[in-house]
């Protein structure tokens, strides 16, 4: 007996002794059969096997070992590490601007920049008024022929000033957006929708400053000629004074100092600082305004108002009082600036400051008809 024949011949006896049937199929060429021996042989056991012998004893399947992880690593090799977080990689793009958006710094304005162009366009209003003040005084406009006649009479001195406002005002709504990319009022966070808002307590802070102009007169009187009262000459150049007082004086007054003069400073001290410490710039709020720090807002209020009252020091003689007033009158007009994060709200206090100021002039005359009791 040969070899394979042997070999046969003990598969045979084993399968008869499973009680498994005779295979007659052939092993040599499963391709063509589509006999598949692995198969084959599981089918074989299960038919082999005795009925109900499955249910009594169901197959045990192996539970996978507890230390068996999907993770190429055990999470304990790499301490707070979370295989769910991808890492960040260690390598930096060659070109990264092209791969990442730059980031970019928030604008803050108006800043020392847009300060100085608001001063190129104010230079340019200075040589309008002057040549406005120029014609009238070539054509001898109500009788004044010279330049110390022009600063004291009502309708030169008020004509140029409106010019000057006018003249710059105009600039500034052409030039700024430009500049800006937004318009000149949202650039100078004017929101009058806070100072409709909190209308009560701005009343409320005009009367103070109205309660300080009182405390001031008594403790540190002014001169009683001051140049402004020759500005007072008559009825109605008073009330051509209260006019521009609460009208054009006040809005454009807030806007060179409170809205361009103010922030400009805040975010000159908190850039200089970031720059030498090195640290970012804060985010704007939630309505696009700069946020600075307690420090610079103060030493920016305080620089302002000592411009603020240079400017008004001359027509009340060079007094203390009037000067130590105009100065705490400015540093109320900051708060309510920064505070309501609104210029127009320093605007309504300053325009009421100035109007219950007019007013109780007005009282006291009789309506400006007797202005010798000034």
């Amino acid at each position: 007996m040969s070899q394979n024949e042997s070999f046969e011949q003990d598969s045979a006896q084993h399968g008869e002794e499973r009680g498994a049937p005779k295979r007659t199929e052939d092993l040599s060429s499963p391709g063509e059969t589509g006999f598949d021996p692995y198969t084959e042989a599981i089918e074989s056991e299960r038919t082999a096997a005795p009925e109900g012998y499955l249910a009594e004893n169901p197959p045990v399947i192996p539970d996978l070992p507890q230390t068996f992880s999907s993770a190429p690593f055990p999470d304990h090799a790499f301490p707070g590490h979370d295989p769910l977080i991808p890492d960040e990689p260690t390598y930096r793009p060659l070109f990264q601007s092209f791969t990442q958006p730059e980031i970019i710094a928030p604008t803050r304005i108006p800043h020392l920049g847009h300060l100085c162009l608001l001063a190129v366009l104010a230079i340019f209003g200075l040589l309008c008024a002057s040549f406005v003040i120029w014609a009238g005084m070539h054509y001898r406009l109500f009788g004044v022929s010279t330049l110390d006649m022009a600063t004291t009479e009502v309708h030169y001195a008020m004509g140029s000033e409106a010019v000057l406002y006018l003249t710059t005002f105009g600039a500034c709504l052409f030039i700024f957006p430009l500049v800006w990319g937004q318009g000149f009022f949202a650039g100078l966070h004017w929101n009058a929708a806070t100072a409709l808002r909190l209308r009560w307590r701005l009343f409320g802070a005009a009367a103070f400053c109205i309660l300080l102009a009182i405390i001031d007169g008594v403790a540190l009187p002014g001169p009683t000629h001051a140049p402004i009262d020759k500005l007072f000459s008559t009825t109605g150049a008073a009330w051509l004074m209260f006019t521009f007082g609460v009208t054009f004086a006040p809005f454009f007054e807030e806007i060179t100092f409170r809205g361009f003069l103010l922030p400009a400073l805040a975010t000159a001290w908190d850039w200089s600082i970031e720059q030498a410490t090195g640290k970012p710039a804060p985010p704007l709020d939630a309505n696009g305004n700069p946020q600075w720090s307690l420090f610079a807002m103060v030493l920016a209020s305080v620089l302002t108002s000592l411009p603020f009252a240079l400017i008004h020091v001359e027509q009340q003689g060079h007094a203390w009082g009037p000067f130590i007033l105009l100065i705490a009158v400015s540093l109320v007009l900051c708060g309510v600036r920064l505070r309501a994060r609104s210029l127009a709200a320093s605007v309504v206090v300053h325009a009421t400051y100035n109007f219950l100021l007019f007013s109780a002039m007005a009282f006291s005359t009789g309506g400006f008809r007797h202005l010798d009791k000034m």
